[in-house]
């Protein structure tokens, strides 16, 4: 539907997930999205002790003693959707909050129809 413009986010295999079981195995899984380590975490969370996802620099961004799997993905989706979000600054002469470049309030959406006409 996207005409393969789908947003992807893809990190080479520098997010790893890192598996331990109870009889002391630790497995390292390379994963080349965070939507891929999601997975791996899924698939292995009632079989393994402990589960980490750990980011490109080999910090722990998720450890499931601490945290849901699921909860963590809600959080991971809100933090990437905010960084994703890039707007042209426009200050609104009506100080309408709500009024974008690419999405303006009713008046600017007046006052443009308005210069068009003139």
């Amino acid at each position: 539907m996207t005409g393969g413009l789908d947003p992807t986010e893809e990190y080479d295999g520098t997010v790893t997930v890192r598996v331990l079981d109870d009889s002391g195995t630790r497995d390292k899984i390379s994963c080349s999205s965070y939507e891929e380590a999601i997975g791996v975490v899924k698939r292995n969370v009632g079989s393994a002790t402990v589960i980490e996802i750990l980011d490109r620099n080999g910090e722990a961004v998720f450890d499931s003693v601490d945290m849901d799997i699921e909860d963590w993905e809600i959080e991971w989706k809100h933090a990437k959707r905010r960084l994703s979000v890039d707007v042209e600054e426009r200050e609104c002469p009506y100080d309408n909050v709500a009024c974008f470049a690419d999405d303006l309030c009713v008046e600017c959406k007046i006052d443009a129809v308005k210069d068009a006409n003139t």
